[in-house]
């Protein structure tokens, strides 16, 4: 089944709308129209009644009754229509002339003359309830009644020909209303739809695998918004895309050199060239634990980022942790010529909602991190302080520093700073990114600095446990 486009859906539906708007104008304004027509027809017919009462009351004044008129039509409509009747007195008014002379839709067939006691005398029979009455008076006395019943409707072929004139002038303006609208209609819609249809066209590259793909535009409105949010997501996957070429890239190259050296030592052996020695053995078994370590690293991380990864938090005095792997440390720095501080004990218990393990991990991980890469004589320090509702664990180091456009880096997959890039110092690369994961799965926040101290300035914040002891 073919689709219908959106462009024709929306060029339809305003079509629609301009047809339904034109229809009801055209109906109000010709039912408007007949209405007022007909209202003009008896304001008309009003105005030759009232200019028929002085010529009737002339006449009353010579015959001094109604007798005159009564069973006498030619009489009657030659006083209605003010015309110069054969045997009578009275003359046409010039001033009046023009109004009078026509009948205006049988305005004297539609007028009655009642006497003083409302009695029917001649002319249209019936009395209506929405007639138009007025007072024949003579010498301050009421001597009768001119009534004109009003028109409901027009039934005389001159009027009807001019309404079907009116009506037909009326569908044909309407019916070029229809037609502009719909002009303007498909006009608009592609207007309108042409940002969609590149927004479509791009997202049909980019699904193709092209993440260069951008839509321009400078449209303000929402589907300028649409367009700006598919470059963002564009952008984002052509980064994704190119982190996962590099991630291969550096996994391949991380895998292939203790392997490489594992084969190198082995095929040695087997030639004879190196004897199989205790300390040989001890060499590929340093290996083989570092390219385990690197398999375990990645297994940690893809479990990470599928959400599989286990954490068992219970509360926690993360003031005691630090201090206890801090202490764990003091003698490994001291054999690397590093001087470690140690943060001054807490006054009271920060409480964090956490998994023992993964935060011993985490401190491990940051703390050896700061030992392999600061050169002998240094210096670490770790301090650890509450702000707010926060946690905040601060782990600087000495010299060597990392230059400041390389530190939002520092999180990524196997980034090595260039003066550290060797694998000589036993780093994969994967350990800061490694407490990045740890720390976001316990809704915290991780960002790297530069240290006062001449090196590098990791800081960590927590969030503490709904309740904390107070200090006393």
């Amino acid at each position: 089944m073919r689709r219908t486009s959106i462009t024709v859906q929306l060029f339809l539906a305003m079509l629609a709308i301009a047809m339904l708007v034109t229809l009801l104008l055209g109906a109000t304004t010709q039912y408007s129209f007949q209405r007022g027509f007909i209202g003009y027809i008896n304001e008309q017919a009003t105005l030759r009644m009232e200019a028929s009462l002085p010529r009737l009351q002339e006449a009353y004044a010579e015959h001094q009754d109604w007798e005159f008129v009564r069973h006498k039509p030619p009489v009657w409509f030659g006083l209605v229509r003010a015309e110069k009747h054969k045997g009578q007195m009275w003359d046409v008014d010039d001033a009046t002339q023009g109004l009078i002379a026509s009948d205006l839709l049988g305005a004297g067939l539609r007028m009655s003359l009642l006497d003083s006691q409302r009695q029917h005398v001649i002319g249209f029979p019936h009395i209506l309830a929405n007639s138009v009455q007025r007072e024949i008076t003579v010498q301050g006395q009421t001597v009768g009644w001119l009534v004109m019943a009003p028109v409901q409707s027009v039934t005389d072929a001159a009027s009807l020909r001019f309404l079907d004139d009116q009506l037909k002038a009326s569908l044909a303006t309407g019916g070029l209303a229809v037609l502009l609208a719909a002009t303007l209609a498909w006009w608009t819609a592609r207007r309108l739809m042409a940002p969609v249809r590149a927004v479509a066209k791009a997202t049909h590259s980019l699904a193709a695998g092209a993440y260069t793909t951008r839509v321009h535009t400078d449209r303000q409105d929402e589907i300028g918004q649409l367009a700006r949010d598919f470059n963002q997501l564009a952008l984002t996957l052509e980064r994704n895309e190119q982190l996962r070429r590099n991630y291969i890239a550096d996994i391949s190259h991380e895998l292939r050199t203790p392997l490489a050296v594992l084969q190198g030592e082995l095929e040695a052996m087997e030639d004879g060239i190196h004897p199989a020695t205790p300390q040989a053995f001890a060499m590929l078994q340093q290996e083989v634990h570092s390219l385990s370590k690197l398999v375990n690293d990645l297994h940690e991380l893809s479990m990470a980022d599928l959400g599989a990864l286990q954490y068992k938090k219970e509360p926690l005095d993360l003031a005691a942790l630090v201090e206890r792997e801090a202490q764990g440390f003091v003698a490994r720095c001291k054999d690397l010529g590093l001087e470690l501080v140690l943060p001054p004990p807490a006054p009271s218990p920060l409480m964090v909602q956490a998994d023992p393990g993964r935060l011993r991990q985490l401190i491990h991980n940051l703390l050896s991190n700061a030992a392999r890469y600061t050169q002998a004589p240094g210096r670490l320090q770790i301090t650890l302080q509450r702000e707010g509702d926060n946690a905040v664990l601060d782990i600087q180091d000495s010299a060597p520093g990392v230059d400041a456009a390389l530190l939002p880096k520092l999180f990524e997959r196997f980034f090595r700073v260039e003066s550290s890039r060797s694998r000589s110092s036993g780093g994969s690369g994967l350990g800061l990114s490694i407490c990045e994961s740890i720390v976001l799965a316990h809704a915290g926040s991780i960002r790297a600095m530069p240290s006062p101290l001449g090196g590098l300035w990791i800081q960590v914040q927590l969030p503490l446990a709904p309740t904390q002891p107070t200090l006393s």
